[in-house]
């Protein structure tokens, strides 16, 4: 079975074709965008497929990144993800950036808890703690730096993302590990959990852990036309 992953929860837009069967990767593409996500993708993914020797017609399944990160680009991932898998009628899969960024560091680090903890600003961070098998022990939330580092402090566990060396820091006196400290994981990562999530029949949702910067004026409305 072949798979399609793709990742814009961050400032990468990323797509990779993976053979589920032979567990490896047949192509992929990656763009360090920042923002245009939307206008990038289907070019990415078409690279993807180019480098692998596939089309669209060969994919058994689509993996993707829901989050937390960048709100516009989680939702342009997801809904190219839901639109594929209602056009080639196959399942789609999600996958949080943050359980991402714990397996790369168990591979790296080898079997270990990891807590994976992203700065969202406003003194905020998105965290989840998952053990040595990549089971979550806690599901992803939003914590201050101070809880973050008690439960670093708690118990030996590695840190991952981009708040890894703030929570370091903060948990005085621990003999810490950090594993990867960026914003996302890489592409291949996202496939290969991917690759071995069944699926529950849902498709994909993002993982939204506040609500977005942007919202509507209050008190500005267009006076309608009259007729």
């Amino acid at each position: 079975m072949i798979l399609l992953a793709i990742d814009c929860a961050a400032s990468l837009c990323a797509a990779s074709i993976y053979d589920i069967t032979a567990g490896r990767e047949l192509g992929r593409s990656v763009r360090d965008l920042g923002k245009g996500h939307a206008e990038h993708l289907m070019a990415v993914i078409d690279e993807a497929l180019a480098q692998a020797g596939k089309t669209y017609a060969d994919l058994g399944r689509i993996g993707v990144s829901i989050g937390p990160g960048s709100f516009t680009g989680v939702r342009v991932a997801v809904s190219a993800a839901r639109g594929f898998s209602l056009a080639l009628k196959i399942p789609a899969v999600g996958v949080t950036t943050l359980e991402a960024l714990a397996a790369e560091t168990r591979a790296a680090l080898g079997p270990c808890k990891v807590l994976a903890a992203l700065d969202a600003g406003r003194a905020e961070l998105h965290a989840a703690v998952y053990d040595e098998n990549g089971q979550a022990v806690h599901e992803p939330a939003v914590l201050t730096l101070d809880e973050a580092a008690t439960i670093a402090a708690a118990e030996t566990m590695a840190l991952a993302g981009t708040a890894a060396q703030l929570i370091a820091g903060a948990a005085t006196g621990m003999d810490i590990t950090l594993g990867p400290v960026s914003a996302t994981a890489d592409i291949g990562t996202y496939a290969r959990i991917a690759a071995g999530k069944a699926g529950d029949g849902e498709r994909p949702k993002p993982i939204y852990l506040r609500a977005p910067d942007a919202k509507p004026q209050a008190g500005f409305v267009l006076p309608r036309e009259q007729k």
